[in-house]
């Protein structure tokens, strides 16, 4: 791993079309977001690497850039159903940033073994300058996947 990816990993005792569906709807996004800043979402659940959606973000959550609320567009990079599912995010600043999101699933014993990882390896020359990455901290990544698990196993997935 290097210091410009993040990966977290936890068995959920869910087979993996239950955790993926969660990820492909726009609201399921919202619901396991463990950061504070994602307050909704607008959009068809994802199908396929181009789709889109639009969450409507606010950034006081995390108390650092004083963005207040905004959109930001969700355009899905990695799409292979029931077994990894990536996104990059295009919003308001420029240049755009270009860091990816996403989740691996690999069937388990238990479940499934869910990796979520945050990569910001190839994002543009000006936000690496800032050296402000990461925005979101692997204990975000891991509380997110706390709140998949818990999602999934109340059948709190959206449909």
């Amino acid at each position: 791993m290097t210091t410009e990816r993040l990966e977290v990993q936890r068995t959920i005792a869910a087979e993996p079309a239950a955790i993926f569906r969660v990820l492909c709807d726009p609201q399921g996004h919202v619901s396991i977001d463990s950061s504070g800043m994602l307050m909704d979402a607008t959009g068809e659940p994802v199908t396929a690497v181009g789709d889109t959606f639009v969450v409507h973000m606010d950034r006081e959550a995390l108390n650092d850039f004083p963005m207040g609320e905004y959109d930001v567009t969700v355009t899905i990079t990695t799409f292979v159903p029931d077994r990894e599912i990536a996104w990059t995010i295009l919003g308001r600043l420029r240049p755009q940033i270009g860091h990816i999101y996403g989740y691996r699933l690999e069937p388990a014993e238990a479940g499934t073994l869910v990796t979520s990882y945050y990569d910001w390896s190839s994002i543009d020359p000006a936000w690496k300058e800032r050296n402000i990455f990461p925005v979101i901290s692997e204990g975000a990544l891991r509380g997110t996947l706390g709140i998949l698990a818990r999602t999934v196993k109340r059948g709190l997935a959206p449909t």
